[in-house]
């Protein structure tokens, strides 16, 4: 029994190394209707860099533990990779899971996550997902699925540090099981920022009075 425990609490390493000979069907459970909850260690806001870009993220603590903040996540992200392209991303306030991203030229991404595991072993976290995503547009949707395998290191100094290793699969009406169509591996690092500062009371209209 506690060899059988040890593997499942190890399969996102065994993922990251065998990247990037991956294939789908992907060891990952449905996340039904849960968000993707990170470590306390995670709650605030972070300049990100990776391989080059930088933005700005941001985590907060709800019931269920921290939650990354998806939308602003996604767009800082998005306006990085993309700049004017991108005009705005929605969450889903029906499902965590499911995000819209309005682009130029009358399209729109719809992605959802179908598949989620993470694992935490001391100050490391590993989170794979895997989005199934619908670009809309002129002609017929182009549906693809997205499988990012992060994982994220708490530093001495407070900074996280971190990697993602990606992959593209065609559409699952080509079949459940599939091959990479292309895939990435990228360098992540998360450096704490103060907090945003709070709101100040309203200021009363300049100049005298009549």
């Amino acid at each position: 029994m506690a060899s059988i425990l040890t593997a499942l609490l190890t399969l996102l390493p065994v993922r990251a190394a065998d990247w990037p000979a991956w294939s789908l069907p992907a060891p990952l459970p449905r996340p039904g209707q849960g968000d993707l909850v990170y470590p306390a260690w995670f709650e605030g806001r972070w300049q990100v860099r990776s391989d080059g870009i930088g933005y700005e993220a941001r985590f907060r603590s709800q019931g269920v533990g921290v939650v990354g903040d998806r939308a602003f996540n996604a767009e800082g992200v998005g306006r990085a990779l993309l700049g004017d392209q991108l005009l705005s991303v929605e969450d889903d306030p029906a499902n965590p899971n499911r995000q819209i991203a309005r682009l130029a030229g009358d399209l729109w991404l719809e992605s959802t996550v179908v598949g989620r595991r993470t694992e935490t072993s001391g100050s490391s976290f590993w989170a794979d997902e895997l989005a199934l995503q619908v670009l809309h547009g002129p002609g017929e949707p182009r549906v693809s699925r997205v499988e990012t395998l992060s994982r994220y290191q708490l530093e001495p100094d407070g900074r996280i540090s971190g990697e993602q290793w990606q992959a593209s699969y065609p559409s699952p009406a080509l079949g459940l099981a599939a091959q990479p169509t292309s895939s990435g591996h990228y360098s992540l690092e998360l450096t704490p920022q103060p907090p945003a500062p709070a709101a100040g009371p309203p200021q009363p209209p300049s100049g005298r009075a009549s």
